[in-house]
């Protein structure tokens, strides 16, 4: 297979499963040529803001207009579709929220592939099913394209400053290329395999953390019905074994930490909804290897239920409060039991 140097014009050397490293260097000096960034929610606004910062020119887009428009203010060139962004750019980030929002967006009318150059880089950062990264990778090499996946931990506060961790899966060989970019990013770059196994990665992680989550939840709740004052515990479960990243980084209890958003009645962060999608995908995969999961199980079924009663919007971290109101309905239920002649 052939393959375009990126940003080095029409230039085609013959693909070899090992690339050469004068190939990898010579595409390395286009670091300064336009990427491409699909999806400027709350978490790819900020990564596209970061790759600007390091002298990237942006083509960009998003199915909501007006997602669009800060990054246009800061010089992002903003088209109308995927397929413009494939004309355009030859190293593409797609953030979206889905699975099927990652298969329209590279293989639908307007999608990627309709358009894309031989030699492109697709870099995926999206939390989907392994499976689906393996579909997208094998229609972009049809197409004469590279497709990694590339998700991410650490939530939009490490998007804005340039500190995620990127989980990447696909050939060993256009790590470097996808590296160099990754960085602007991220603190942490780590290549994990083959594709898929970037999202296995990310799927394991945010199981642990929503399991993680709701168990910093029940315990702050439990302290706090005991007559602990919440600031006080969080400071003992921090300098003690119980410590994790919900405790000390990301508590759930308002008043506790600032610049979290349990600060702000739950607004922005990581969504509930979003929380039990990636849950799904773990329920999923665990079904399909045949791994026992109860306690990530468990987990899917209170965020499943939470973003049913209101908190779909809300950060996932409002495990807290959707545990107040269970409790405060469970009591209301015992006094009118009691309340019955």
């Amino acid at each position: 297979m052939a393959a375009l140097i990126r940003g080095c014009g029409n230039i085609l050397l013959k693909w070899d499963k090992h690339v050469s490293p004068t190939f990898v260097s010579m595409r390395s000096m286009a670091s300064k040529t336009p990427v491409g960034f699909i999806g400027l929610g709350n978490m790819g606004s900020p990564m596209a803001k970061n790759l600007l910062k390091n002298g990237y020119p942006i083509i960009a887009t998003d199915v909501f207009p007006e997602s669009c428009k800060e990054l246009r203010d800061l010089g992002a060139q903003v088209v109308d579709s995927p397929a413009e962004v494939a004309e355009k750019a030859d190293r593409i980030f797609t953030m979206l929220p889905s699975s099927p929002n990652v298969i329209e967006v590279y293989t639908g009318p307007n999608g990627i592939l309709k358009k894309v150059k031989k030699g492109t880089l697709l870099i995926d950062s999206s939390t989907i099913d392994p499976a689906v990264s393996k579909e997208m990778a094998l229609a972009a090499e049809k197409m004469g394209a590279v497709f990694m996946d590339a998700p991410v931990s650490g939530g939009v506060g490490a998007a804005s400053l340039a500190k995620l961790t990127f989980m990447v899966g696909g050939a060993e060989e256009e790590y470097n290329a996808a590296q160099e970019l990754l960085t602007c990013m991220g603190a942490n770059v780590v290549y994990c395999g083959q594709v898929g196994t970037g999202q296995a990665a990310k799927i394991c992680n945010n199981m642990l953390l929503a399991i993680g989550m709701i168990g910093t939840a029940e315990t702050m709740n439990l302290g706090i019905r005991l007559g602990l004052d919440p600031k006080l515990l969080a400071k003992i479960l921090n300098m003690s074994s119980g410590r994790c990243w919900s405790s000390d980084t990301y508590n759930p209890v308002p008043g506790v930490m600032e610049g979290v958003p349990s600060a702000n009645n739950y607004q922005g962060g990581f969504g509930t909804t979003l929380m039990a999608k990636d849950l799904g995908l773990a329920q999923n995969t665990a079904t399909n290897t045949k791994t026992p999961i109860p306690l990530g199980s468990l987990a899917h079924q209170i965020y499943r239920v939470m973003a049913a009663r209101g908190y779909a919007n809300k950060d996932f971290s409002s495990v807290f409060q959707f545990l107040r109101e269970e409790e405060g309905q469970q009591s209301r239920h015992c006094g009118a039991a009691l309340a019955c002649p």
